[in-house]
């Protein structure tokens, strides 16, 4: 079985450089294209389910991709929504990094959450759909640090759009690909 984890596409939010987490901003016209291109780099793949966030942005870019795919979408999980920044959401990323530069934010959900919750919500759809190929839509930070955590190491930003792969060896995650990039076979556990 393997998984793509799909950052969905652009938001104005993401042009601007504001800090979005739970505020369910959607799509701009860049992102409805990055939709359907991560669906043609998808076409070649036997997938057999797609599923995404419960926020609209992710949302929508399950809806494009499953209809490029022509897979019917599946549900969304709440466990993958984005971590919530509180307080920070809709202000420049870029303040909030230099003032904070450890990114613990105030009021800002933690990062042992998040992978707590990425974690949680792959467990769910791995369950949900024994023995398939599934697509997972959903946001940056929660791909970022769930990626971080199944491959042992630090995994850098996620792009909109972009595609990850992993898959269940045993009772192990093995991340293969980040952003599009194949993860070095001696960079995972």
């Amino acid at each position: 079985m393997t998984y793509a984890f799909i950052r969905h596409g652009q938001t104005d939010w993401n042009r601007d450089g504001l800090f979005q987490g739970s505020s369910d901003i959607p799509l701009n016209d860049v992102g409805r294209q990055q939709a359907l291109d991560a669906a043609a780099t998808l076409r070649d793949s036997p997938w057999t389910a797609i599923v995404s966030s419960g926020l609209q942005r992710a949302r929508e870019t399950a809806e494009i991709i499953a209809g490029e795919l022509g897979i019917e979408l599946g549900p969304a999980y709440p466990k993958l929504a984005e971590r919530d920044y509180g307080e920070l959401e809709g202000t420049s990323a870029d303040a909030a990094i230099a003032r904070w530069p450890s990114r613990e934010y105030p009021g800002a959900e933690n990062i042992a959450s998040v992978v707590e919750r990425g974690r949680a919500g792959v467990a769910r759809i791995a369950a949900d759909y024994p023995g398939q190929d599934v697509v997972i839509v959903c946001h940056g930070t929660i791909i970022r640090y769930t990626l971080s955590d199944f491959a042992g190491r630090k995994v850098d930003g996620i792009l909109n759009g972009s595609i990850s792969t992993f898959r269940l060896d045993g009772d192990h995650w093995n991340v293969l690909s980040v952003n599009g990039q194949a993860l070095a076979v001696a960079d995972r556990i």
